[in-house]
């Protein structure tokens, strides 16, 4: 056993009454994680504010690449193999609802545990079957449309003048900038769909509906976000990068005057130092013309689950609730240490969270990001994001060449169902 609480030992001793010894043996809880100097790092300051309070209790931080923590955990699950499993697992916010319909016993419900209302409501839809809510939120994956003050300087432009636009806007600000500085607006994979999930949520909508059934076709929001794409993929903004590394190294080496991304991506803008005091953040672009479109979405982010399973489950309950769901000044730490901003909303309380960064010219970066998590549309992501995302991928040439957009939605649609009914 990993822990015993209490063991009573009677002693008989001649002569002597019986006693009783009680002897405390230290807990030790697991948590999988991926990203040790994201996840991991968090993880850890979080087990030494935990033992300030409970020095008895150990956490033990395993960290696996992502994918091989999802198989390892999907494996499990199907399997009905518990005993290898941890007491608390980090699980990507568009993969929640696979886990949560397809082992509907596999995590425990938190309700009891903590008051969700302290916490950034779309995090916690995301982690709700019926009336019961799973998750400790954690990190948020607000967008954020980061820009080079300098280089938008040079082309006569404002930070007033990328505050909440539209991408029509955000198109021709691309285009001056390029034509006075000679450098891209931004750097985009154009094998990579994360702007579609970006414009979609942005104006509440998703690839699922509420019934989980596909909501491509006969979805006005999706055929406007798609379309917007395609004028994306056209304009001519960007520098065209394949693969992660590419991608950020076009940012990172000063090549971009802009980046869509969200606000874990803070350590990736900060890259080069020699940049400092040249960036500012705004909120993502929105639709033009769309009935409910606003400037602000979400892209990644993940959140703590308790496995039912576990025999440590008080014990980490606890842990998360006291530190994840109760400890402003830990999340200072990890908001200046990892850069992660919690969507915890009492943390907002806290002076690293109200602090300007020099790095994005003296602006209250922090504040800003806390505010705009509140405005992110709430969406279900269903069972099938991963799906949905492979069937925009292969359409992704076909969008940049200018193809049909009702057909590419159909052609979309009909892969996603597929491979999903």
């Amino acid at each position: 056993m990993r822990s015993i609480a209490k063991r009573w030992l009677g002693l008989a001793v001649a002569g002597v009454s019986l006693l009783s010894v009680n002897v405390a043996l230290a807990t030790e809880i697991t948590v999988w994680c991926w990203a040790p100097e994201f996840n991991g790092a968090a993880v850890k300051a979080a087990a030494e504010a935990y033992a300030k309070a409970n020095p008895g209790v150990t956490i033990n931080v395993v960290d696996f690449e992502k994918g091989a923590l999802e198989q390892k955990l999907q494996t499990q699950l199907a399997a009905g193999i518990t005993d290898d499993l941890p007491d608390i697992v980090l699980i990507e916010d568009y993969g929640a609802q696979k886990y949560l319909q397809s082992f509907p016993d596999a995590f425990e419900p938190l309700n009891a545990s903590l008051d969700y209302s302290q916490f950034a409501n779309y995090k916690v839809e995301l982690a709700s079957v019926g009336d019961k809510t799973y998750s400790v939120p954690f990190d948020s994956g607000a967008t954020v449309l980061y820009y080079r003050t300098d280089l938008l300087e040079q082309a006569g432009f404002t930070p007033a003048d990328l505050d909440s636009i539209t991408w029509d806007r955000y198109y021709e600000i691309g285009k001056k900038v390029e034509e006075v500085t000679g450098k891209k607006m931004t750097s985009h994979d154009v094998a990579d769909p994360g702007l579609l999930r970006m414009m979609l949520q942005s104006a509440g909508s998703w690839y699922f509906g509420p019934d989980g059934q596909p909501n491509i076709v006969g979805n006005p929001v999706f055929k406007a976000a798609l379309t917007e794409l395609q004028k994306f993929l056209q304009s001519g903004i960007y520098k065209p990068t394949s693969g992660w590394n590419d991608y950020t190294g076009a940012f990172i080496g000063g090549d971009v005057a802009s980046v869509n991304s969200a606000v874990w991506m803070v350590g990736g803008i900060k890259g080069n130092p020699e940049l400092s005091g040249k960036w500012g953040a705004a909120q993502l672009p929105r639709i033009d013309g769309l009935e409910g479109a606003t400037n602000y979405s979400n892209w990644g982010g993940s959140s703590w689950y308790v496995l039912a399973s576990s025999a440590e489950k008080a014990e980490a309950i606890d842990f998360l609730s006291k530190v994840w769901a109760g400890d402003v000044e830990f999340y200072q730490k990890i908001l200046v240490g990892q850069g992660a901003v919690g969507s915890w909303l009492p943390a907002r309380a806290g002076a690293a969270y109200s602090s300007s960064d020099e790095f994005f010219s003296g602006q209250p970066v922090w504040a800003n990001f806390s505010k705009w998590i509140e405005q992110i549309p709430g969406v279900n992501y269903g069972l099938f994001t991963n799906e949905a995302d492979d069937a925009v991928r292969a359409q992704l040439p076909a969008l940049l060449e200018g193809g049909n957009i009702d057909e590419i939605i159909a052609a979309i649609d009909a892969q996603v169902r597929q491979q999903t009914m």
